[in-house]
């Protein structure tokens, strides 16, 4: 049998250098197992320190608003803010883990003493929030104050308080900074009501939390979306995005189906290409701030006036802004308007418009509907 040099048997060598080794190779085992044990500790430590709520014992109801937009973190931020939950940061590991994308909004009672999941899931339940939401309808072919008896209806704000916020100088101008449409048309100088035309009419449901300038913004936003559809026409066109809403207004006002309405728009783009005043009674109406079911007198109808169309020696061409709220259907007559020779509008009884391309064309148009019972009384 072979000898080392030391005169040891090798094979007995050989397996003591095994053994020795095996022993490293268990010891770096532990001490790996042992480091793992401890970094799943740590985390273990940190998921329960997490996850655990703020004040076990706290009986205290805290109301917490989840807003319009609100992100997922910046809900987290403010959840640790208000001590709901212990960490912010780590809290925001935990719903990527557990892929929480979204909390609904609404107005929430929470507790220090509800544990993370608890919390997160009270914010995850589409029917948990408290009966927050105010629904307002706007409608379409209405003033400002209209609106702001709305708002003032469902809210606790007076509709002065409305009127106050929307002719707000320094909001008008973080509007305008914010939205591509919002120009400084909307300060030009004797215009009744800055916003006018620009809130799209629709059902909203709002916070009952909101205020006077997320309520507005909020039509507002929905205003940029509609208008967003129609950029690339209102870029190719010459006349301003105040200017496409103040016809869209008249047009509102004037004719009720799609149809008459770009027939409607074609008219006044005629008259406007002549040189012509638009003689638009609906815009007399606004003019005097009366309602349109009430009479004109002639003193109304000659009334000089950024507004007033009607008068010949008054305004040519279009008012300094709109004149009422529009709905999608006199935007896109506004700003696709069907081309036409006609320069003259006649409406019935029944708000059916008829059409002619001369004075004396428009004229027999009148005496038709006299003889045929239709002109309006």
């Amino acid at each position: 049998m072979k000898k080392n040099n030391k005169g040891e048997d090798l094979f007995t060598t050989l397996d003591n250098a095994e053994l020795r080794f095996t022993k490293s190779i268990k010891s770096v085992s532990i001490i790996i197992v042992a480091v793992i044990v401890l970094i799943l500790g740590a985390i273990g430590g940190l998921y329960a320190y997490t996850t655990m709520p703020v004040d076990v014992g706290s009986e205290e109801k805290v109301q917490f608003v989840v807003n319009q937009g609100d992100s997922v973190y910046s809900v987290l931020e403010r959840l640790g803010k208000e001590k709901l939950i212990r960490n912010a940061k780590l809290a925001k590991l935990y719903v990527k883990y557990n892929k929480i994308t979204t909390f609904y909004a609404g107005q929430y009672e929470l507790s220090k003493a509800y544990p993370l999941d608890m919390t997160l899931s009270i914010l995850c339940g589409i029917n948990n929030a408290k009966s927050d939401t105010i629904t307002v309808q706007f409608v379409e072919g209405k003033r400002i104050p209209y609106y702001a008896s709305q708002i003032a209806k469902k809210f606790e704000f007076s509709e002065d308080e409305v009127i106050s916020a929307m002719n707000d100088k320094e909001f008008l101008n973080e509007l305008k900074e914010k939205y591509w449409f919002i120009t400084d048309d909307i300060l030009t100088e004797g215009l009744y009501y800055p916003l006018e035309g620009y809130l799209f009419p629709d059902t909203y449901e709002f916070n009952k939390t909101a205020t006077i300038k997320e309520i507005i913004e909020t039509m507002i936003k929905k205003m940029d979306s509609i208008l967003s559809e129609y950029k690339t026409d209102i870029e190719g066109s010459t006349y301003s995005v105040h200017s496409l809403l103040t016809v869209a207004s008249m047009v509102e006002l004037e004719a009720v189906s799609a149809e008459d309405r770009a027939l409607t728009a074609g008219v006044f783009y005629n008259r406007l290409a002549k040189g012509w005043t638009l003689g638009s009674d609906v815009t007399t109406y606004y003019d005097v701030k009366k309602e349109l079911v009430d009479g004109l007198t002639y003193k109304d109808l000659n009334s000089c006036n950024g507004y007033n169309t009607r008068g010949t020696s008054c305004r040519k061409g279009l008012p300094i802004g709109p004149i009422a709220c529009v709905s999608k259907s006199s935007i896109e007559a506004s700003i696709r308007p069907t081309n036409t020779k006609y320069m003259y509008f006649v409406a019935d009884v029944n708000n059916k418009l008829y059409f002619a391309e001369t004075q004396s064309g428009h004229d027999q148009n009148i005496r038709d509907l006299k003889n045929n019972g239709l002109w309006p009384e």
